[in-house]
């Protein structure tokens, strides 16, 4: 059987994967995302061609239960139909957030970055990006789901509320366990390590692209247990001065939820009527925001 933690960025994802490998009946792909199975490369590159299926397993080192943590993959029209037809025994962990924080912490953290320039995008403002599908289409929660449903039962999948992860850690753990019927597992649970904030997420420096480079060309065995070691002691090397730079982190407010709250308020509600899963705290929160944003406005 294999797993597919399958998102959504900014939603958790970096934590519970770096907790469930800790487990020994759990392999974690290397790199946490492959981008090999979806067309969703990231949020900007796209490619429909056909993955070279022989090279998916060299993704995977050990004995125990595959994860593939690829988080684009949730949004990837045509990943679904694709996993059924080489893993259709598949499981699906999907990790959600209030998807207007959502967007505009994963916006922050491509700012951040310099992505969107690199990609000729223009995400100086939210306003701006939200345009663009490339951010959009990963909190289009109730669409992506319908995709997904026409090819697996429901009962494939395991939903995570984000916030959860935070207030009660262990709680989510031991359910994702059960859902994947693994035994208990005594992990590391600090919520202050393991996590990629995009309040940390820092632009690279012309050193840290050159040592990403040098460092992409190590072979992968020598590599990997370093990445290992460092992973588990929550090491980043590129947030080193010399490596990245910081960008300015434009907190949430309401004015992001006037500009998207509406139309993502009807995604979660259809995603609410395919899953049963309770988004009336979402709904509430994010209809008072963008109302009150949109007054403000006027």
């Amino acid at each position: 059987m294999d797993v597919f933690l399958i998102g959504v960025p900014k939603a958790g994802t970096t934590w519970l994967s770096n907790i469930l490998d800790q487990h020994p009946g759990v392999v974690l792909s290397e790199p946490k995302e492959p981008n090999f199975v979806a067309s969703h490369k990231g949020t900007f590159e796209r490619d429909e061609g056909e993955p070279d299926w022989s090279k998916y397993d060299g993704f995977f080192s050990g004995d125990g239960l595959k994860m593939d943590a690829s988080v684009h993959t949730f949004s990837c029209p045509i990943a679904p139909e694709r996993i059924r037809s080489n893993f259709p025994d598949a499981r699906f962990i999907l990790c959600l957030r209030e998807p207007v924080s959502r967007t505009v912490s994963h916006w922050n953290m491509v700012r951040s970055t310099g992505e969107d320039r690199e990609n000729d995008r223009d995400w100086s403002t939210f306003e701006k990006a939200w345009l663009d599908d490339s951010l959009r289409v990963d909190s289009l929660y109730g669409s992506s789901m319908k995709e997904w449903l026409s090819h697996f039962d429901l009962d494939r999948f395991v939903i995570i509320d984000s916030s959860r992860m935070r207030s009660e850690p262990m709680a989510v753990v031991r359910e994702v366990e059960s859902f994947l019927r693994i035994e208990e597992w005594d992990y590391d649970v600090n919520m202050d390590r393991h996590a990629n904030l995009a309040s940390s997420n820092r632009k690279t420096t012309a050193v840290g692209t050159l040592v990403k480079l040098i460092f992409s060309l190590i072979p992968k065995f020598v590599k990997s247990p370093i990445v290992k070691s460092l992973q588990r002691r929550d090491w980043n090397i590129y947030r080193l001065p010399v490596l990245s730079a910081e960008e300015e982190y434009i907190p949430l407010g309401d004015h992001h939820y006037s500009t998207c709250g509406e139309e993502l308020c009807d995604e979660i509600s259809l995603f609410g009527s395919l899953t049963g899963f309770d988004h009336s705290d979402w709904e509430s929160h994010m209809r008072d925001r963008f109302e009150s944003g949109s007054e403000r406005s006027e």
